[in-house]
C-alpha cells in the first residue's frame, strides 16, 4: 500500500502540474470505486483544480466551485482517492483515449486535464485481486470516514516528542501502533518495519513496555526515515515511485536476505493477507519470533 513518503512525493508532483488545470474528462467504467458522491462525477468537468494535497494516505484534489449564481457562494469540492493495497495512478501528457485500459485491463477512473495549453491524463487503476481503490467526492475532506478518524501527521512540525510519547500508554504491539491510522496518519506495513529495524526494537514488543529513551529513539528514527524517503522520492515520476520505495527497503520485503547492518538473515511473520519482516540480531536479541495474534495487535 502506498504510504506517506510516496504519497507526499506524488502529491507534490501532481500539484506542480495540475494546480490551476481545468478538469476536462471524468470517466468511471462502473460505480464500484465511487464510494461517496455529493454531486454527480460529471459535474466536476469544466471546473478548476485549486490544489493537490495529502491527508494521511489519501490523495486530495481540491476542486474550485462553479461560478456563483444569484449570490450563491458554494464552496469547493474535494475529489479524494484512497489507493488501498494495490492501487496507483499513471500520468500521461495527453488526454486519455476512449479505448485506453490500465495494466491488467482494469481501471477505476480516467481523468483528463488541461493547463496552459498542456494536456494531462490520469488513469486510476488497481492491480489487486480484490479491488480496494476508493474514490470520494465530498464538500469537506472530513466527510470521508477514514480521514475524519486520522491521527496527527508524523511529519507535522507541531507533532513533537511529548505528543508522540503519549501514544505509548497503549498495550498495542509496536508494529500495530505505528500502523494505527487513528494514532498517527500515513505509516503502513513497509515503513513500520523499516522504522523498527533502524530503532532496533522488536515489532511485537508492547508499546507500554518502552522506557523514555526507547520512545525518543523510535521518534527520532521515524522522523529521519520518513523525511529521508520524502527527499529521496521528490521529483520522481509516479511510474518510478513504487520501484524507488522497494529499492530503499532494508528489511521489508527482504525475507531470507542478509540484514544490511549485521548480516543475520531477515525473518518473516506471515499473517492472512500481510506479513512483517525483522532482523533477529538487531531487534529481538536473536529470538526467532512466532506468530502472535495479528499484525495490528
Amino acid at each position: 500500500m502506498p504510504e506517506l513518503p510516496e504519497i507526499t512525493a506524488l502529491t507534490d508532483f501532481l500539484d506542480e502540474r495540475l494546480s490551476g488545470a481545468r478538469l476536462t474528462r471524468f470517466v468511471l467504467p462502473s460505480a464500484f470505486a465511487l464510494k461517496v458522491a455529493d454531486v454527480p462525477p460529471e459535474s466536476l468537468v469544466g471546473r478548476t483544480v485549486e490544489s493537490v494535497g495529502r491527508r494521511g494516505k489519501f490523495l486530495v484534489f481540491e476542486i474550485a466551485p462553479e461560478a456563483p449564481q444569484d449570490g450563491d457562494s458554494a464552496g469547493p469540492l474535494y475529489l479524494i482517492v484512497n489507493f488501498a493495497k494495490a492501487g496507483w495512478l499513471t500520468l500521461s501528457d495527453k488526454q486519455p483515449r476512449d479505448d485506453a485500459t490500465a495494466a491488467g485491463g482494469y481501471f477505476a477512473a480516467q481523468l483528463g486535464f488541461s493547463n496552459n495549453g498542456h494536456d494531462f491524463g490520469i488513469t486510476l487503476s488497481d492491480a489487486g485481486t480484490w479491488k480496494g481503490l476508493a474514490i470520494f467526492i465530498v464538500r469537506q475532506p472530513a466527510e470521508v470516514h477514514g480521514i475524519a478518524e486520522l491521527g496527527p501527521d508524523p511529519l507535522d512540525p507541531g507533532f513533537g516528542l511529548d505528543e508522540f510519547s503519549r501514544l505509548f500508554t497503549h498495550r498495542q504491539q509496536l508494529k500495530g501502533l505505528l500502523k494505527n491510522q487513528k494514532l498517527m496518519a500515513g505509516i503502513g506495513n513497509a515503513y513500520s518495519d523499516e522504522i523498527l529495524h533502524a530503532a532496533k526494537l522488536s515489532p511485537v514488543a508492547a508499546a507500554s513496555s518502552l522506557g523514555p529513551d526507547a520512545v525518543e529513539r523510535i521518534f527520532t528514527t521515524m522522523k529521519d526515515i520518513l523525511l529521508g524517503a520524502v527527499q529521496e522520492f521528490s521529483g520522481k515520476e509516479p511510474s518510478e515511485l513504487k520501484q524507488a520505495k522497494k529499492a530503499s527497503m532494508r528489511v521489508h520485503g527482504r525475507t531470507g536476505e542478509p540484514c544490511p547492518v549485521c548480516g543475520d538473515t531477515v525473518r518473516e511473520i506471515a499473517f492472512v493477507g500481510t506479513s512483517l519482516q525483522y532482523c533477529p540480531t538487531c531487534q529481538t536479541n536473536g529470538e526467532i519470533l512466532a506468530k502472535r495474534g495479528s499484525s495490528g495487535d
